[in-house]
């Protein structure tokens, strides 16, 4: 699935019951994390549900493994994941995670503490893209 097909799909949709169900069912297709990776060092702080994120950098290029307990965040992961996933630690910091959950309608659709997570979540992927741009 590519970024283009997303925002097409999230401007299809007419209410946010839609987006809801699409972002579960997108969810779905987020790859499991082995239990191996599914430790406290890989647990991203601030986040409602528990989100583990490991990430490698071959070629200049960030690969991101991550997942969660809950339906609702493997679908916004696999926003993320589509976004970020192999692109250059320059290409993600340039990347505005936050305007795109917002241009999809997404954040303020959100609880308080979900959209604190995804932040945290967002800021994680920036601190990783940062610390592998230098």
């Amino acid at each position: 699935m590519e970024l283009a097909e997303i925002k097409e799909s999230f401007e299809f949709f007419d209410d946010w019951e839609d987006k809801y169900r699409f972002i579960l069912e997108i969810g779905k297709d987020l790859p499991d994390m082995d239990d191996d990776y599914r430790i406290e060092k890989n647990l991203i702080r601030g986040c409602q549900s528990q989100v583990w994120l490991v990430y490698a950098i071959e070629d200049n290029k960030l690969r991101f493994q991550i997942d969660s307990d809950a339906h609702i965040v493997r679908g916004l992961l696999k926003i993320l994941l589509v976004a970020i996933n192999n692109l250059s630690p320059s290409e993600i910091i340039e990347t505005d995670l936050e305007t795109l959950f917002e241009e999809l309608g997404l954040m303020a659709h959100l609880s308080m503490s979900r959209g604190n997570g995804l932040r945290a979540m967002i800021g994680k992927i920036n601190q990783i893209a940062e610390n592998g741009a230098s």
